[in-house]
């Protein structure tokens, strides 16, 4: 499958002269979001997975994530209610090989990327075929803008290639290293609020690019610390402009602001409510609420939105001392 993805409290210290007293809240990083569901199991059945790899939110509401190896997209509610599926194996239009990225537009229509076949479709939000156009490469993760620009991250060659959501090709950027604006290769892709695209790398990192492919930043090494990266796969941007990112070979879910410090993180390695086995695709919808492909785990998880630290309130008087 191109370049094997299969590969796999806070303490905090009360201090016043004051007479009276004071409140602080928990920093950012002691915030992490409540598990609220999940749903999947191992199987072909309606509602079961076969190792998925990614997800995407409806402007509605809605739920779509790519059963990799049941070669088909499911449809569901926002609390896992099964709705509908399509797709098959195959090489033809609505048929799938290999598929990974899914997004939406504003106009709720899906975007698929079938990575073996180089190619992205198009369809309606319940799954008729509208279109197809081929990528000229690998075609892995996709994510839509404000503007109806569609990115893809092609993992045979190192790009981030941009069309029209009708299928025209706009530019490209990238190339294959180590350096700043380049990658090895690219992988999840997201469009933030700001209007940056924000692309996970494979380097262990993290790299913030204008829409027109402008390299602005970075943030990421390899280990297991603290914004550190062991595989760097999935990442989605919530309205207040954190990025979450899947660290699949560490298990957990790290959240970053918009210009990567680090806020916070979960999960371990298991089965259990908040745990995973290599999760490879995020998405967050307009509540804040965060979905994460559990791959090995064929399921969905959902958590609600971070709880957004209050600001310190004091209150009484200093007292002034005189000699």
């Amino acid at each position: 499958m191109g370049r094997n993805f299969w590969r796999t409290g806070a303490r905090w210290h009360l201090f016043a002269l004051l007479l009276g007293s004071a409140m602080f809240a928990a920093p950012a990083s002691a915030q992490v979001p409540p598990y609220i569901t999940q749903w999947g199991s191992p199987g072909s059945g309606n509602g079961q997975f076969l190792y998925p790899i990614g997800i995407a939110v409806a402007p509605s509401g809605e739920v779509y994530v790519t059963d990799a190896e049941n070669r088909r997209v499911q449809k569901f509610t926002s609390d896992g209610g099964y709705l509908l599926q399509w797709g098959t194996a195959g090489t033809g239009p609505g048929q799938f090989q290999v598929i990974f990225g899914i997004a939406t537009d504003a106009a709720g229509d899906v975007f698929v990327a079938d990575d073996q076949g180089g190619r992205i479709q198009k369809f309606t939000p319940n799954g008729t075929f509208l279109q197809q156009w081929s990528t000229g490469g690998a075609a892995t993760f996709i994510a839509v803008d404000a503007l109806n620009h569609l990115y893809v991250s092609d993992t045979q060659v190192d790009l981030v290639r941009v069309y029209d959501t009708g299928g025209h090709y706009d530019y490209s950027w990238g190339g294959s290293g180590a350096f700043p604006g380049k990658f090895d290769p690219p992988v999840g892709i997201a469009a933030h609020p700001s209007g940056e695209i924000h692309v996970c790398d494979m380097n262990c990192r993290v790299q913030r690019f204008t829409n027109g492919g402008t390299y602005l930043g970075e943030w990421g090494s390899s280990g297991t610390g603290d914004g550190q990266f062991d595989v760097p796969y999935g990442i989605a941007s919530d309205a207040l402009g954190n990025d979450y990112v899947t660290d699949v070979n560490n298990h957990r879910v790290q959240v970053f602001s918009a210009t990567g410090t680090y806020l916070g993180q979960w999960g371990t390695m298991g089965s259990g409510p908040g745990q995973f086995m290599h999760p490879y695709g995020i998405a967050v919808d307009r509540f804040g609420n965060v979905y994460v492909v559990d791959h090995d785990n064929h399921r969905i998880q959902k958590f609600g939105p971070r709880a957004t630290p209050t600001r310190a309130t004091t209150w009484g008087r200093l007292k002034r001392l005189y000699r």
